[in-house]
């Protein structure tokens, strides 16, 4: 079902993936156990869920090949597993539309979820496919697959330390050039989203009376 290049990378083809990733419970899974093992019983208890509930997901996701056993221990008179995820980092790919189908609907369920933090925006059925545009050549300024791969496979820092490392890497290597085109697109990113903040046409409004 899907290919592999290390570890820390996994490239997932088979269309069923998306379906998986597509439901909340499953992606707090996979980004519960991609920072650390855990039983069962614990990502229930993060998860405010019962055991029953995660474990249908569990068996799912090990289905998929993006869970895995990672060891048992014996508590008592009971069998404690532990599992994990099968790689740090899920990259999609099926043909030329599911994966960006994925990420568009990713961006969507974010952008709808500003609300429950008091940030109101009006709804807008292209935005979230213009911003996953622009974060997906933010993604490509400054990546170096040998810097992703050596972060990936540090033994001594966990996952969310990685994250960070990957940021300022990528920071470190980035020509001027680079640079300020990353800069021009965190402007853009911005100016995309405060225009939801706005009421339709009333930024040309103000900009002829001015």
């Amino acid at each position: 079902m899907f290919e592999a290049t290390t570890k820390a990378f996994k490239l997932i083809k088979d269309p069923e993936a998306f379906q998986l990733l597509g439901d909340e419970t499953r992606r707090r899974v996979i980004y519960l156990l991609r920072a650390k093992e855990m039983t069962v019983s614990q990502i229930a208890g993060e998860l405010n869920l019962t055991p029953q509930a995660i474990y249908h997901h569990i068996r799912k996701l090990r289905d998929a090949g993006m869970v895995e056993v990672a060891r048992e221990e014996r508590v008592d008179h009971f069998i404690e597993t532990y599992y994990r995820a099968t790689a740090e980092i899920f990259n999609m790919s099926h043909g030329s539309g599911s994966s960006g189908t994925y990420h568009e609907e990713m961006a969507g369920e974010s952008l709808k979820a500003l609300a429950k933090i008091g940030l109101t925006v009006r709804e807008d059925p292209t935005m979230a496919s213009r911003l996953v545009e622009v974060e997906k050549r933010m993604d490509q300024i400054g990546e170096k697959q040998t810097w992703a791969e050596a972060i990936a496979g540090l033994e001594d820092v966990d996952f969310f330390v990685k994250q960070g490392v990957d940021h300022l890497a990528k920071l470190l290597m980035m020509s001027d050039k680079e640079f300020n085109e990353y800069l021009n697109l965190i402007k853009e990113e911005r100016k995309l989203l405060r225009s939801l903040t706005e009421a339709p046409g009333k930024a040309e409004v103000v900009a002829r009376k001015t």
